[in-house]
């Protein structure tokens, strides 16, 4: 019978009914907390900071398919570079990196490099393309170390064949796992191991690589590139990078793309616009093929204050302690834009997601500051 006039109570006396709640207790709540918190902060640092040898999915970081239908050079194209990409790097039992001198001629730093290289043998390879005339190597390291050049013109074409074939001949080599493009003037900032793991501990390629809408930037597109090579997603960078094995392979495997710069990137196009290839074609096609496998700055520093057409040299007197312990100090990558804007482009330096100074060599040097570079490298090297 209580059953019965329980069950025919209504809902509006059923307002009336106080139900028990179960409450947790205070430790309880405490823990729930602290391990919502932990799992929070898990999640965020293996998103900020994946283990070393982490590889992302390719679908993470491969461009998405443009809109329009593309042509069998690009389909081909984006199947090879897709394959490469996505193929896990070889494990070496004795990686090296490949350091790769562009020259007309003679090294003249070749006794500095010989003091960087000193006792690392066999965490390295040294590759030297000469375009004008072989040079006479005084360092027995660089003796043998030649490859087959061909001439090389100031903004031409001919740049980039260079440093693919660079790239090719090092990549013989299945131990070299990083290569690094590297001029005559060029010279170390850091010793070989901090260079090293810095190098072999990263994730990315170090190439320059940022959107100039000015003349020295956009308005060097052809659209005769198209429509393979939008102008939208024409970039600028300097020339001088270090990539990984990977990033090496899809400039060696790449003919279309090449074959747009060689075509219309170069000077005397139309309109009396002048492009140059060796900083345009890889930043172009690296923000287009892997934007997020590229750094977007250069591990070498060079000096642009000046405002000209070259770099700012530096003579025997400008070497100074404390003018190479500034380079070495430098995080920020900075460009400023060729338009009437002249904007001014910062981007922190980030290794792996961490701030870190940017540079680890430097241009350009006359050889007349060899003396003074030899005398300081025990020094500035350590910063």
């Amino acid at each position: 019978m209580k059953c019965y006039q329980l069950w025919k109570l209504g809902f509006s006396d059923m307002k009336g009914v106080t139900v028990p709640r179960t409450r947790a207790s205070p430790r309880r709540r405490i823990w729930i907390s602290v391990v919502v918190i932990f799992i929070i902060i898990t999640v965020l640092w293996a998103y900020l900071y994946p283990p070393q040898d982490y590889s992302y999915p390719v679908r993470d970081w491969f461009p998405s398919e443009p809109t329009r239908e593309l042509t069998d050079a690009e389909t081909a194209a984006r199947v090879v570079f897709r394959q490469i990409l996505s193929t896990p790097p070889f494990i070496s039992r004795n990686p090296k990196i490949a350091f790769m001198f562009m020259t007309p001629s003679q090294l003249p730093f070749e006794k500095l490099w010989e003091l960087f290289f000193k006792g690392h043998e066999g965490r390295y390879t040294i590759y030297v393309h000469a375009s004008r005339e072989k040079p006479e190597h005084v360092s027995p390291i660089f003796v043998g170390r030649d490859i087959h050049s061909e001439k090389v013109g100031w903004g031409m074409i001919t740049m980039i064949d260079a440093e693919r074939r660079l790239l090719a001949k090092a990549l013989e080599d299945i131990d070299n796992q990083h290569f690094v493009l590297l001029s005559e003037s060029c010279v170390p900032l850091h010793n070989f191991d901090y260079v090293y793991d810095f190098l072999m501990g990263s994730r990315h390629s170090f190439l320059d690589c940022f959107n100039d809408p000015g003349p020295h930037g956009v308005y060097r597109y052809s659209k005769n590139m198209l429509p393979e090579v939008r102008e939208s997603e024409f970039r600028k960078g300097s020339q001088w990078f270090s990539m990984k094995r990977q990033h090496a392979m899809v400039v060696i495997a790449d003919s279309l793309y090449y074959t747009k710069f060689r075509l219309y990137c170069r000077p005397g196009m139309e309109e009396g616009r002048n492009c140059y290839a060796d900083e345009h074609y890889l930043p172009t096609l690296f923000h287009m093929m892997d934007p997020a496998g590229i750094a977007n700055w250069s591990v070498t520093y060079v000096d642009w204050s000046e405002g000209k057409w070259h770099p700012r040299s530096f003579r025997a007197k400008d070497v100074t302690y404390e003018r190479l312990k500034n380079m070495t100090s430098i995080d920020v990558s900075i460009h400023i834009t060729s338009d009437e804007k002249k904007e001014l482009l910062q981007r922190p330096c980030l290794w792996n997601g961490l701030k870190r100074p940017c540079y680890l060599f430097a241009r350009k040097f006359y050889p007349e500051a060899f003396d003074n570079l030899v005398n300081l490298f025990s020094n500035y090297t350590i910063f």
